[in-house]
Parts: C-alpha cells; sequence; structure tokens
C-alpha cells in the first residue's frame, strides 16, 4: 500500500466534488465513479430488458456482495445478510433475540435513538429492562463498569461504535472481551464505523453487526448489510420470515435457512446490492487503515483550526476520534450555521437530541453542527470552511 494517500485520484473518482464541498459523509458520502455507474447501468438494463431478466444477468455481481463484506469483516459469505438500511438490519437481529420479562439489556450511552425505540418498544411489550453503562471520564463506554453490570440477568449488549455526534470512538473490542467472557451476545452498531477503519469482527469480539451502504462506505442508499456470527444464527429466528428466509416444506411447515440470508427478503433493491459490492470492493482497494489515516489527519486538523475560532465549541469526545466534528455556538444555532454554509456550498448536517438522545440528555448539549470528512476531501476546502463559519459569527 502506498505511504502517499493519492487525494488526487480520489477526487477525480469523486464528480460531485467538483461543485461543493461535502461535510457531510457521516450522513451520505458522495459516491465514486465506480458504484455510481454500476448503479446507473444496473437501473438502465432494468429499464431495457426487464428486472427479472437482468436479476439473472447479474447473478455473479449480486453474489460479488457477500463476499467483499465477508472480506470486508473478515468472515463468512454465510454469515452475510444483505438489507435496505443499517436500522432493518439492527432490528433484524435485535428483536429475533428471545428476551424475555426481566432480562436484561446493557448499552452504552451513545446508543442511536432508533436502538434507543426499540429498546424501549421490548420494554413495553416484554418487561425487558435496560441498563445504560456509564461513560469513562473520556466520554466513551466505562469497560470497567460494563464488567461490574454483567450478571445472570443479562441477555445483550449493545453498543453503537462511532456514534452520529461526539467524535468519539468506542473501544469496542474491549467491550467484545467482556462479552465474550460473561458468553453474552454482543451486537455493535457500526453504521458510521464501516469503510472508515478496519472493522475485523474476530478482533472486535461481535456476534451481530450492522451497517449501511450510504456513508463511509460510499455505496447508493437503501443498502446496508447485516452479520450473525455463524454459532449464533441457528438459535435466532427472525420476527419476520418470507419464503426467501425459510423454505417451504409443505403446505403447513418450513425449514428456516441456515445462513444469515435469514433474516433477508427476497424483494430488495438489486441495483443497489452490486454497487454496494463495488463499494467494498472500491475501499478495499484503498485500504482501511489508509483511509483511516486520511481522515483521522484532516479531522484533527478540523477540530485544531476550529478551537481558534472565537465562539465555538467543539463537542467531541473520546481517546480515539473520528471523522465526524461537532460544535456549537452560543451567538448562532447549527440550523442557521447549516443553512449559511449550504449557501456558499458546503454541506454539512445537524445532530439532533435524537440522533444519540441518552449522551446528548446527559451533557445538555443543544442541537449541533456536524461536519464528517473523508478522504477525498482536501485542506483548502478545511479553509474555507473556517473562512465561512468565521464569517457568519
Amino acid at each position: 500500500m502506498p505511504s502517499v494517500f493519492d487525494v488526487n485520484r480520489a477526487r477525480r473518482d469523486t464528480r460531485g466534488c467538483e461543485n461543493l464541498i461535502h461535510f457531510n459523509n457521516a450522513g451520505a458520502s458522495l459516491p465514486p465513479v465506480p458504484v455510481a455507474d454500476a448503479l446507473y447501468e444496473y437501473l438502465h438494463e432494468e429499464e431495457m430488458k426487464g428486472g427479472y431478466e437482468t436479476m439473472a444477468r447479474y447473478a455473479d455481481a449480486l453474489a460479488n456482495f457477500y463476499s467483499a463484506a465477508a472480506r470486508l469483516l473478515n468472515c463468512t459469505s454465510s454469515e452475510i445478510a444483505f438489507s435496505d438500511s443499517a436500522t432493518r438490519a439492527w432490528s433484524a437481529a435485535f428483536y429475533a433475540l428471545d428476551l424475555q420479562p426481566g432480562d436484561h439489556i446493557l448499552a452504552g450511552c451513545s446508543e442511536y435513538g432508533s436502538n434507543l425505540v426499540a429498546f424501549l418498544h421490548l420494554a413495553r411489550r416484554r418487561g425487558v429492562e435496560i441498563t445504560w453503562v456509564p461513560d469513562d471520564e473520556h466520554g466513551q463506554i466505562d469497560v470497567a463498569a460494563l464488567k461490574q453490570l454483567v450478571d445472570e440477568r443479562v441477555r445483550l449488549i449493545c453498543l453503537t461504535h462511532i456514534p452520529s455526534g461526539g467524535g468519539l470512538v468506542n473501544p469496542a473490542a474491549a467491550v467484545g472481551r467482556v462479552a465474550k467472557a460473561a458468553d453474552v451476545p454482543y451486537l455493535l452498531d457500526a453504521c458510521q464505523s464501516l469503510g472508515q477503519m478496519p472493522i475485523d469482527v474476530e478482533q472486535i469480539g461481535c456476534d451481530m453487526l450492522c451497517g449501511t451502504g450510504r456513508k463511509f462506505l460510499r455505496g447508493p442508499r437503501g443498502t446496508g448489510l447485516l452479520y450473525v456470527r455463524k454459532s449464533l444464527i441457528e438459535k435466532l429466528e427472525p420476527g419476520q420470515l418470507n419464503h426467501h428466509a425459510a423454505e417451504l416444506i409443505s403446505i403447513d411447515a418450513y425449514r428456516l435457512r441456515e445462513d444469515a440470508k435469514r433474516f433477508e427478503c427476497w424483494e430488495r433493491s438489486c441495483a443497489g446490492q452490486v454497487a454496494l459490492g463495488i463499494a467494498i470492493e472500491y475501499a478495499l482497494g484503498w485500504g482501511l487503515e489508509a483511509i483511516k489515516r486520511r481522515i483521522g489527519l484532516l479531522a484533527a486538523e478540523l477540530r485544531c483550526r476550529l478551537t481558534d475560532v472565537n465562539g465555538v465549541t467543539v463537542a467531541d469526545q473520546g481517546v480515539e476520534q473520528s471523522g465526524i466534528v461537532t460544535i456549537f455556538t452560543e451567538q448562532v444555532p447549527a440550523d442557521r450555521l447549516q443553512q449559511h454554509l449550504m449557501s456558499c456550498g458546503i454541506n454539512t448536517s445537524l445532530v439532533p437530541f435524537s440522533a444519540n438522545p441518552v449522551s446528548t440528555a446527559k451533557r445538555e448539549l443543544p442541537e449541533l453542527l456536524r461536519a464528517s470528512l473523508h478522504y477525498y476531501n482536501i485542506h483548502r476546502e478545511i479553509d474555507r470552511f473556517i473562512a465561512e463559519l468565521e464569517q457568519v459569527l
């Protein structure tokens, strides 16, 4: 792998960055040319030759998604399911667990809002109990506290690897060691970390993992993936089944698939699945370690520059920090900052209370402005961002 990141090639491959500054990669990255072209070409084939016929012609490209995702995560293809989003993937795994009244879920305080809704749903329907593992002095999950909270009633440990706001990277592997020692299933939300850094499910020790295509993997919207460890698949029966997830043996019997495809539905965006496979291969071609270093350098520079802007508070925490940089100001609310930047051709996004509700409430944070960088961003874009921010303040 070359020691110098070829950012010129990255930008040549990214048509969208010719006309704007895209600091909204935690929302949805700009897809590279190979991914966008694959998506367009597949849809054109469907237009001209029919959906089922195109699916048959692209059988190898559709299967490539599973092998590419397995290489990305260091697992087997049989442990991968395609999904239309990270949320749908997370929910498929979560609701397949046979949680009963009095069972405990241990979760980090940075859990995504949609995950919290699911926790509350099962608490209301089944009497499941939720315990929030406190953060340590750096704002990340306190692994020592987690160890103390594990007892015979704990049936699931959940962690959001990188929250939507706050900049931190939670110590996922340390949590995995606690889960393994206690023999408790571990569900990792890797929505913001897939494509931003290496993710090895064996090294992390998670039993289930969800991710999306549209963020740092630079795939199309409406795509995602679910990983379920082989030893756990046979113990999980999805909350919803169909004749793709289960084989009909007779008119009154079915047999569940033995692989992770038991969490899938037959109907899906085939164009999206093909393009997501290409997006994963594209990321692997750059090298996830190289991507992580490049994003880390850019984010560190932006955080450093922001500390010199009068009136700006950087809200980021963590021993290890991600490419997500979040700020707020006393004089201008985040939505007005975002609107001003957008009028200048700079894309950012907002982090409302609902994104990470527990940590946001504990820290008493206002709505945040989020600038999320990728490897195709450059230093002069940071210069422009800082200049426009200073102007509006």
